[in-house]
């Protein structure tokens, strides 16, 4: 297959944990041809969807990684499969690569993630789809409802609806100390969405990113564990990651959510969960392929490309 991912630039590839970088390997063992692009470099000309596209051949080496042929234009409709995996923010432009995608689509081009469902699924709001797994939850701007949200629990979870990687969190216990500031902050004086959760205790023993290929559970979550003093174990926020085999909880969430979501489009997703509780649903750029192969001998990025492959 001639695969084509959509992803940030190359040279700030952390191969060593990439997830991307993981899939690419597996693809380039089995003799599938590497293609790379950025949404900036996605037009339409003539009423077809093109891109500025570069075919890279994999060194072997972790520092320079790849060797990169000179950009050629060609239409998306060239290859057997694109492959989104271009990290958040999710901002207009981001919207934008989704619909230009989306048009390719039209065109012949296999997109995964389909990129209506990636526009569809906002990684914090989607929870409420599936409530039965959340712990207590509010979506809003008004800083009366998070008060009284508050008042009920007593400490409380607040985050934007937009972030990545840990940014923009905050606790509020109950002494309630600067809640007024960050709801002004967080909602920009009652102009911005946001959500507001009761917190689980359970984020001690880490925030377990579930991943789900193709409907089906990838058997081990790594456990992003916060360093000391912090509320979030995201990586990006100095978390430490501990691959770990599901939970029967975490299998029950995984096993209800993965032919749904499937179904919608999503080859792969990441749940986040926290104790119990589902806490996010990852569908943009899904991690820690990396992690859990090398701490458990789970290859799953032969899980993703097995999946691919079946999909072709």
């Amino acid at each position: 297959m001639k695969i084509a991912f959509a992803a940030d630039p190359l040279p700030g590839f952390k191969t060593y944990k990439d997830s991307t970088y993981a899939m690419m390997v597996e693809a380039a063992a089995r003799g599938h041809s590497l293609h790379v692009f950025q949404h900036k470099d996605m037009a339409i000309v003539g009423g077809k969807v093109v891109a500025t596209v570069q075919r890279i051949e994999l060194t072997g080496d972790l520092l320079d990684w790849y060797r990169a042929d000179a950009p050629e234009n060609h239409p998306l409709s060239a290859f057997d499969a694109v492959v989104e995996r271009t990290d958040p923010p999710f901002n207009m432009e981001y919207i934008y690569a989704t619909y230009l995608l989306e048009l390719a689509e039209s065109q012949g081009v296999r997109v995964f993630n389909k990129p209506e469902a990636i526009r569809s699924h906002n990684e914090k709001l989607s929870i409420a789809q599936f409530s039965q797994f959340t712990a207590p939850t509010i979506v809003t701007s008004d800083e009366r409802r998070i008060r009284a949200f508050h008042a009920e629990h007593r400490d409380v979870i607040l985050k934007p609806l937009d972030g990545m990687g840990g940014a923009g969190i905050f606790r509020v216990d109950r002494e309630g100390m600067n809640l007024g500031s960050i709801i002004e902050l967080l909602t920009k004086n009652g102009q911005r969405t946001i959500m507001v959760q009761r917190y689980i205790p359970e984020i001690v023993k880490g925030d377990k990113r579930v991943l789900v290929i193709g409907g089906k559970v990838v058997p081990y979550s790594l456990a992003r564990i916060p360093q000391a003093g912090e509320v979030r174990g995201n990586l990006a926020a100095g978390g430490s990651g501990v691959a770990q085999a599901l939970s029967e909880r975490d299998r029950e969430i995984a096993g209800t959510l993965g032919p749904i979501l499937m179904g919608r489009g999503l080859l792969l997703v990441g749940l986040d969960v926290i104790g119990d509780y589902l806490t996010e649903v990852n569908v943009t750029s899904p991690t820690c392929f990396q992690e859990i192969h090398q701490q458990t001998g789970f290859n799953v990025a032969g899980m993703f490309i097995d999946a691919l492959e079946e999909l072709m």
